[in-house]
Parts: C-alpha cells; structure tokens; sequence
C-alpha cells in the first residue's frame, strides 16, 4: 500500500512538473524567442526599429510621452503630430518610415507609402483588424471588428440603413437637435450679444441627441444612460491599454474586469429591449420611423425570410445590440470632434467662416436647411474636409497579419501588425506639399480625388471595401450642425482658448473649446 501511495506522488509529481516545463516553454516563446525570431527577420529585410526587450514593449514610453506632452498646451497652431503622438514622431524621424516598434511582444511596422497603404485596404482579408486586447469588444464590436463571411452578411444588412435617401430622411432630426443647441446658446448671448462659450461639451450633447433621435428614434434625455456607460467603459479600458495584455487575463474575476462586464451586460439589456419592442412592431404592421434601428430591423428580418432555407443567415438579437452599440459609439464620436475642431479653425480663420456664411445664406437665404441644399455646400465640404486632414479623428488604424505575406517588397511574418499612422500621413509635406501644416480648404476645391492626385492618402474614414459605413451620415450631420451655427453666429477664439489636442480614443481637445459667441439672426 505505501509502495503504491509512493508511485502515485512521483507520477504526480512528474506530471506537475512536465506541466510546468510545458507552460514555461511557452510562455518563454511567447515572451521572448517569438518577438526576437519577428525581429531578426523585419532587420534582415533592412527595416530599422526600436530592440524588443521587455514584454510591455514600446507600450509605458509611449503613454509616458503622452503625458508629459499634455502636461501644457502646445503653441496655437496646426502642427500638432509632434503634441499628439510625440512617441511615434520621434520614433519615424530616427528610423524612417518603414520602420517597426513594439507594442508588447508583437512587431508594428509603421507603412507610410500610398502604394502599400492602397494594398493593406483592398487586401482586407489579409490584413485584419488588430485585436490585442479582447476586452475592446466589450465597449463596441459589430460591423467594425468583424472578418470575413460574418463581416459580408452584417454590411449586406446594415448598408440600406446608409443609403443616401434613407439619410435624407434623417435630417429633421438633425435639424431638431442643433436647433436645441442653437437656442441655448441664444439664450447665453441674448443680453450682450456676444457672450464667451466652451463649446465642447454643447456639440457633444447635440451629437449624442442627434445619434439617439436618428438611430432610435428617441432623444438624447432617454439615451442618456447608454451614453454614460459606454464613457465610463471607455475610461475603465484605456486604463487596460497602457500595460501589455496577458491571454486569458479578462476571464480572471478582477475589479477591472467585473466593472467592464457589469456595464457591458447593463448597455445590452436596455437595448435589447429597446430592439424586441422594435421587432414586435415591425413584425405587427406598424408604421416605421424611418429611422436607423427600425431599417436595420427591416433589412435582418428580409433577410431572414429570404433565405428560410438556410441555416445562420440574417442577425441574431445580440448582433443586433453590438451593431447598436456601435451606432452609439461611432456616430457620436466621430462627428462632434470633426464639429468641434471646425469651429476652432472657422474661429481662427474668419476669413473662411466669412465664405462658409455667405456660401449658407446663399444656399438657404431664410428657409431651414435641407438634404438637398446640403449637398450643394462646396465651401462647407472643402472647409470638412480640410479639418478631417489636419484633425482626423482616429489618428492612427492598426491591420494584424494572421498569416505570412508580402506587402510591396516586404515580406511580413504571420503574427506581426502593420500601422497606418493617419496623423503623419495628413500632415506629411512630400504628400501633401510644403503647407501640409497649414488650413488650406481650396486644396479640396475639385474634391477629394484631385487633392490626393488619386494616391491612396486621404483617410478620416479609412479606405476601399471596408470605409466607414456611416461616413455620409457624418458629413450629413456636420453639415447641418454648421450651416445652422453660420446662420446664426459669427465667432472668434477666446483668449482663455488652451489648444492641446490629445487622443482619447478620437482626437479630442483636452482644455475644451472656448469661443466668443457673436448673434447675428434668427430664422
């Protein structure tokens, strides 16, 4: 009995340590001897970066920068990529722009070609949206970080919902929301007539009204909750970011963990119900509301009876709610800071905001702003487009390569990451020329296409099959955010202005926006 007491430890004991040695062989390959073979190949192809050396990577210098950049605002100007992303500014002037940094134990190669960046766009099922950290899922998913068929079926679903004259329909709410914004700062003027204003966070409530009224159908007061969670994730998360994430770790019972989970769980419940409600009236007969939900409805509910025959086609529920979600995220996001750094830059230069009024009262004289008179805004769109080059909202977008690949001449090993750093792109003067640093809305005058001489280097939306879905929703609304500001207001930059522009998730204005409000009229 002892004998057999005896062989059954050392078998344990052998097997607790072959477990061991497994566990540390690969833990030890995927710390060190995986990013030493990725580096060893990127340097022999004759890319410069920075040495691997620890499992955090590049990741504490880079946050580490930001902060101390933050610290004071920077000089009133628009060069900013030095402020914004002063690690990735330093790094390209030391080697270059095929160059590779670290972000924990996986290789970034930073592309800053047009012709490559052209090939990482169109080649999206080689190049895969970057997910280092699962937990990012948690605050918004959906079309945006799908791949292959289930990225097919959502877009095929969600597309109708974007069509040009669905969003013609959408522009009373539009209009509803500014005019409440419009009538409170009316109200902040009405006795002076001029009167100073942090304008900051007046467009980010009118878009988040805006988002809740065309997507839902509801206003910002009810969505208002939605709103705060997905903020309080948004802070939670960032916090993540700056250390290096360790696999497996988000199944761990953290506090992080169950403060994201638990206000993840709470978002999806109320939309939820928000979407069976929707569901319940479509499938009875009822009348829509033309707005993003009841056609996202509309269009999964087609789809499925379509195709009744076959197994996992159309969205189920929680689909539907990562989709909301990103409704929510996304098209908030993305147009109040386009909204926001306009007014800057129209404060900063009048004698644009000048062309910009007279272009709106020319278009609209008296009456509301509409669809189709939006539409004929060239100034407006040049003076967007020009602000979406010099303060694109997402500065940078990351692409991850599962399997190994070319890309021009280089030759990319499965596991690595490639960058497109649209901050420096935007603002690179052998692009773009030597004003690349200055607001110049007439390079724009024959659009998009003729500005970029068709190079592939324009990217507020990102580019090819998987642009922005809601990019067209953005312009729509910013539009007629600023057509109803010019009509009403002539403003200029306050003196207690602080310009420090910082990334937190979208480019943000760190001290807000304060601007000196003059009323002109009233519709």
């Amino acid at each position: 009995m002892e004998a057999h007491l005896v062989i059954t430890r050392d078998l344990l004991c052998f097997l607790v340590v072959g477990l061991l040695m497994i566990w540390g062989w690969r833990v030890l390959k995927w710390a060190w001897l995986t990013p030493k073979r990725f580096e060893r190949c990127l340097r022999q192809q004759g890319l410069r970066g920075t040495t691997y050396g620890s499992l955090s990577g590049d990741i504490k210098q880079m946050f580490a920068m930001s902060r101390q950049t933050r610290a004071k605002p920077m000089t009133l100007g628009d060069d900013i990529e030095p402020y914004v992303t002063p690690f990735l500014h330093q790094f390209l002037q030391k080697y270059g722009k095929d160059s590779f940094l670290w972000v924990g134990p996986w290789p970034r190669v930073t592309i800053m070609d047009p012709e490559k960046i052209k090939e990482i766009f169109t080649k999206f099922t080689d190049f895969q949206k970057v997910h280092t950290n699962p937990l990012a899922n948690l605050i918004a998913s959906g079309l945006a970080s799908l791949e292959g068929d289930h990225w097919s079926k959502h877009r095929k679903i969600i597309n109708p919902a974007f069509h040009q004259d669905k969003l013609k329909n959408m522009s009373p709410a539009f209009y509803r929301s500014c005019s409440e914004m419009i009538s409170k700062w009316e109200k902040i003027v009405s006795t002076e007539g001029c009167s100073e204003v942090d304008a900051w966070p007046y467009l980010v409530t009118m878009t988040r009204d805006a988002i809740s009224r065309s997507a839902f159908g509801s206003s910002f007061e009810e969505g208002r909750r939605i709103f705060e969670l997905l903020d309080d994730q948004i802070i939670v998360f960032l916090k993540i970011i700056q250390s290096v994430y360790i696999p497996g770790w988000r199944f761990l019972p953290t506090k992080t963990n169950r403060e994201l989970k638990l206000k993840y769980n709470d978002i999806k419940e109320s939309l939820r119900e928000m979407i069976k409600r929707r569901e319940k009236a479509i499938r009875a007969g009822e009348k829509s509301n033309d707005d993003l939900l009841d056609i996202l409805v509309e269009s999964n509910i087609r789809e499925i009876e379509a195709n009744a025959d076959r197994k996992n086609m159309g969205m189920n529920i929680d689909d539907v709610i990562e989709e909301c979600k990103l409704f929510y995220f996304a098209g908030q996001e993305t147009t109040s800071t386009l909204l926001v750094w306009t007014m800057i830059l129209l404060a900063r230069y009048p004698d644009w905001q000048t062309k910009a009024r007279e272009e709106v009262l020319h278009v609209f004289g008296e009456n509301k702003p509409d669809a189709d008179g939006l539409n004929r805004l060239k100034v407006v769109t040049m003076i967007l487009y020009e602000v979406l080059r010099l303060y694109p909202a997402v500065v940078e977008l990351g692409r991850s390569v599962p399997k190994e690949l070319k890309l021009g001449k280089l030759l990319l090993p499965a596991g690595t990451e490639v960058s497109v750093p649209i901050l420096q792109i935007h603002h690179n003067k052998e692009l773009w020329g030597d004003d690349a640093h200055e607001f110049k809305p007439e390079r724009f005058a024959e659009g998009v296409s003729k500005a970029t001489k068709g190079r592939v280097m324009f990217l507020p939306f990102g580019w090819g099959p998987r642009i922005c879905i809601g990019q067209n929703f953005a312009m729509m609304e910013a539009k007629m955010a600023m057509a109803m500001i010019l009509k009403r207001f002539w403003f200029e930059i306050s003196p207690s202005y602080a310009h420090s522009p910082y990334s937190f998730v979208t480019l943000r204005p760190q001290h807000g926006a304060q601007i000196i409000l003059h009323r002109l009229q009233s519709d």
